[in-house]
């Protein structure tokens, strides 16, 4: 749940999405799930002489499991709260 509520914090911020086909997006993190299935608006496409069928998509819902990586605006990342977060999430008891 951490991740899911770190992006969840990111909402309305411009990120980079890499999926696993090799296709890079770049739009406004509209939504998240607890999948980190993510909506983006305002898509472009960071390689359009590859993928020019694409360059017309303005929003996309990007499912979580075909993600390879999210780039993230630096400014808007909290290193030490992160830290924190992953520590007080690994001392508390496993539910099972």
């Amino acid at each position: 749940m951490l991740f899911y509520s770190f992006f969840k914090s990111l909402v309305g911020k411009e990120v980079v999405i890499e999926l696993k086909n090799d296709l890079s997006i770049a739009g406004i993190l509209q939504s998240v799930d607890q999948y980190l299935n993510v909506k983006l608006t305002d898509v472009q496409v960071l390689d359009p002489e590859k993928y020019p069928h694409i360059q017309s998509v303005t929003s996309a819902f990007v499912r979580g499991s075909v993600i390879r990586y999210i780039q993230l605006p630096p400014d808007d990342v909290d290193t030490q709260l992160l830290q924190e977060a992953t520590r007080k999430e690994i001392t508390q008891p496993r539910k099972e």
